[in-house]
């Protein structure tokens, strides 16, 4: 294991997996988040999935919301809040927010940037990592797992173990 790695249950990212396969089938990204034990740092044994607004938001006002689900994801925010707030409070911190990519490959894009940062400089949640996964014809075929460098103000890539559990 890499010093600082994130580690990942086969278990979740079986699940994740499936939820972009599943999101693949009706044309739009993916999106949860992982959670995992406070006393177990960067371990991850919950996977939730979280709904993409962005084909509601794109029909309801295509000119404000010109993206559909397939080429990005809208979660909502103050759920999320909510989650991560709840998540402190149960011990149980969100780590990783996960989304996927339709047949272009797992890579972090500046769309993906903007939104983790609101358009800031920073992220809007220090510490927090970022799973992509890509499904290219319905066949999950690569994840990679991101966080933000404060030394180049971008996202880079970074470790992620994927661990057994008995």
């Amino acid at each position: 294991m890499s010093p600082g790695a994130v580690r990942v249950t086969q278990t979740i990212l079986e699940q994740v997996a499936e939820h972009a396969r599943q999101s693949y089938a009706k044309d739009e990204e993916a999106c949860g988040y992982l959670t995992g034990p406070e006393g177990v740092a960067l371990f991850c044994d919950e996977a939730v999935a979280l709904q993409n607004l962005a084909n509601r938001y794109h029909a309801v006002d295509p000119e404000t919301y010109p993206r559909t689900g397939r080429t990005y994801f809208l979660i909502d925010p103050l759920k999320f809040a909510k989650a991560v707030d709840a998540g402190k409070a149960n011990a149980r911190p969100v780590r990783v927010l996960y989304h996927s990519h339709l047949d272009v490959g797992a890579y972090f894009s500046e769309t993906d940037a903007a939104a983790a940062t609101m358009g800031g400089d920073k992220p809007s949640y220090d510490g927090l990592f970022y799973l992509v996964t890509s499904v290219r014809k319905g066949v999950v075929d690569d994840h990679k797992l991101f966080v933000f460098s404060p030394r180049t103000k971008t996202f880079v890539e970074t470790p992620m173990e994927v661990v057994q559990v008995p």
